[in-house]
């Protein structure tokens, strides 16, 4: 549990020290605002900051062009396990030890004692929300 709160630390202390330096640049407030996106079954090209041109996205565009675009990446297969992943800091496998996705009648699900992003933060005086799945 303590490397997996020190990897999130580390992740979040990178952005964070990144998100400062430009905001203090800026004269914007110290503790910035971000929005993390998970998107299921997208390929790599399949958005404008990745280069289609086919799919229109000027929101995700202007969202890329005006903060980072990050390029290194590990997913799972199937999108229970994946968000298991985001939401814990863990290794799909190890978070969500399952190889389908989960529906609202499984018996399973994130054990009761894992730690989410969301706890973390909220901890460090942020407030959360998700929307969608």
């Amino acid at each position: 549990m303590y490397q997996r709160l020190l990897l999130w630390a580390s992740c979040f202390a990178f952005v964070a020290n990144s998100l400062l330096a430009a905001a203090s640049e800026q004269g914007r407030p110290e503790r910035p605002n971000f929005i993390v996106i998970n998107i299921d079954d997208l390929g790599y090209a399949d958005i404008g900051p990745f280069g289609s041109e086919i799919n229109r996205t000027p929101h995700l565009d202007r969202m890329a062009a005006e903060g980072r675009k990050l390029t290194s990446f590990y997913a799972a297969p199937v999108c229970s396990p994946s968000r298991a992943a985001l939401m814990t800091g863990s290794y799909a496998k190890r978070a969500l030890p399952i190889p389908h996705v989960l529906f609202p009648a499984d018996p399973v699900g994130l054990a009761p004692e894992e730690v989410t992003v969301a706890e973390l933060l909220k901890s460090a005086g942020y407030r959360t929300a998700l929307i969608g799945k």
